[in-house]
């Protein structure tokens, strides 16, 4: 994979999971590895290629046109030691039918759906959610064994070995999966909906310990969620939510962090450089979603998201609704993290005192002892208090517990100004 640094990293990302997905379906998925290594060899190429003479008019079909290559070289290396995808088996006995037939399984109206077929086919059931959504950032987003290992805090060694394993799950069906058949599809939507929730949350507020926002994970999770909606039986009202919920998020990010690098709480953001577009884009997609009866986690963090984004500043929040929200959101999928952002929304409805309580009285807080923003609400709601020792020794543990340079200079930020009253 190209460094971070080289200029084609961006067309690397873009065009990686779809030109594995492509050849994966001319392999099938027990020559993964194959797929993945033809795919290498092309953007050396394009790398040695494009030092010298430039970038070409197409570069991503002068990519695909190198693979094409690189493939029948590997199909006559390997067609007397390997079996294929059944679609191309009967085509390798003769050089004659060899060539048209990978043509033909390659040309822009066949691959189409390509990386549809391969986030289906990584969201397998015998493998959990984050072995799903490490395949799907690994196979459809190009990142690196290191970069996974990064991102989901392991060792490179150990994260290889995740793959390999969930690559041999894979392995065990001759063909990607066939989006044909809308049972099969509808029961792995889930999963799927859940791997790019996952994706997206891990790029605006995971755990990473360099960056607190990666806008590439989140450009990625919106890029596959539009995928979905390109296709009639994952178009669906779920669908239209979850990406209304990343378009909403997502266009807050310009105002996440100040220039001195510090994570901006969403009172004290720039609203103006937030995306009005992508505002407009994500409330149309969360009017779509409210097509049927169906009633989403996305939905309601969608609704939530909408109610910080169209509010003109926060004392115009309607934290009456997001209240509300937040409690059908616990209704629907309980958790720790939704119970301290409603306690956080309803702190700011009913004051300091409210909060507390509600915090005091989390179910499961016991699981936020290391996450450092459960902490800083008890120290930034004890400072409303006015008692500033406890605030300050809340703010303290946060600090103590930072994942990354943005979180230390926010919550070291706010340990100063609670010191200096």
């Amino acid at each position: 994979m190209p460094d971070a640094a080289d200029p084609s990293e961006h067309l690397f990302r873009h065009e990686a999971g779809r030109m594995v997905a492509s050849l994966v379906r001319l392999f099938g998925p027990h020559n993964l590895a194959l797929a993945e290594d033809v795919v290498q060899e092309a953007f050396c190429r394009a790398l040695e290629t494009w030092k010298l003479q430039g970038l070409p008019p197409n570069p991503a079909g002068w990519l695909m046109t190198t693979a094409k290559r690189k493939a029948l070289d590997a199909l006559r290396r390997e067609r007397t030691a390997r079996t294929f995808a059944p679609e191309l088996a009967r085509m390798l006995a003769s050089e004659w039918t060899l060539a048209p037939a990978v043509d033909a399984l390659l040309e822009p109206q066949a691959i189409q759906d390509d990386d549809l077929r391969m986030m289906f086919t990584c969201c397998h059931p015998r493998l959990a959610e984050q072995v799903q959504v490490a395949l799907v950032l690994h196979l459809l987003c190009g990142f690196s064994v290191a970069e996974l290992a990064q991102a989901f805090l392991t060792t490179p060694a150990a994260m290889e070995k995740r793959l390999g394993r969930a690559k041999k799950v894979l392995a065990a069906s001759k063909r990607l999966f066939d989006l044909g058949r809308p049972a099969q599809l509808a029961a792995r939507l889930p999963a799927v909906h859940r791997a790019l929730y996952l994706l997206f949350n891990e790029g605006f507020h995971g755990a990473n310990p360099e960056h607190a926002v990666r806008e590439e994970l989140c450009q990625e999770a919106i890029r596959l969620t539009r995928r979905l909606l390109d296709h009639p039986f994952s178009a669906t009202p779920a669908t239209h939510a979850l990406l209304a919920l990343q378009l909403l998020n997502s266009a807050r990010q310009p105002g996440r962090l100040g220039g001195d690098g510090r994570l901006q709480a969403l009172d004290q953001q720039d609203r103006g450089r937030w995306h009005a577009a992508q505002v407009e884009e994500g409330l149309t997609h969360l009017g779509l979603s409210a097509q049927g009866a169906e009633l989403s986690v996305y939905h309601l963090e969608g609704a939530i998201a909408a109610q910080h984004a169209s509010a003109p500043g926060p004392e115009a929040t309607d934290w009456a609704a997001i209240v509300a929200l937040y409690d059908l959101l616990l209704s629907l999928r309980p958790s720790p993290v939704v119970g301290l952002q409603r306690a956080i929304a309803l702190a700011q409805r009913d004051g300091a005192e409210a909060g507390l309580e509600a915090l005091h009285r989390l179910e499961g807080r016991e699981r936020l002892a290391r996450y450092p923003f459960y902490a800083a609400a008890l120290g930034e709601l004890e400072r409303r208090r006015g008692r500033l020792d406890v605030a300050r020794e809340h703010l303290s543990r946060a600090l103590s517990l930072t994942r990354n340079p943005a979180e230390q200079a926010s919550l070291g930020a706010r340990l100063e100004a609670c010191a200096a009253i």
